[in-house]
């Protein structure tokens, strides 16, 4: 079964920096492209970032520059890294999966840029 599980969250300072985790377990993680969406509260959930499996990247125009995605198929894990953090990445992040015709989604943790 597929298992999402991310960690890194927590209350930043604007101009900060916080780096995201997310621990897969339940299938061949390398076999897969990840993404990091995020949710900002009355707001639809948006997409951020993806990574495909030879770690080509793609990022929403308003994380260019400042996120970086990366993966470690060694440790069945993908990061999100977020440099130069703004009250408007505020929101729950969440990594992402589809696996055949199913979608997986981890439990989210919640980013606060505030000062």
């Amino acid at each position: 079964q597929v298992h999402l599980v991310e960690s890194g969250g927590g209350l930043v300072q604007p101009g900060g920096s916080l780096r995201l985790s997310c621990a897969a377990t339940g299938y061949i993680f390398r076999n897969y492209p990840m993404g990091w969406y995020r949710q900002a509260p009355g707001k639809q959930r948006e997409l951020v970032a993806t990574i495909t499996t030879g770690s080509s990247t793609n990022y929403a125009d308003s994380v260019k520059g400042r996120f970086t995605i990366s993966r470690d198929n060694g440790k069945n894990t993908v990061y999100l890294q977020m440099n130069s953090l703004k009250p408007e990445d505020t929101a729950v992040y969440y990594c992402h999966i589809v696996v055949g015709t199913f979608d997986y989604w981890g439990q989210g943790t919640q980013v606060t840029v505030s000062s």
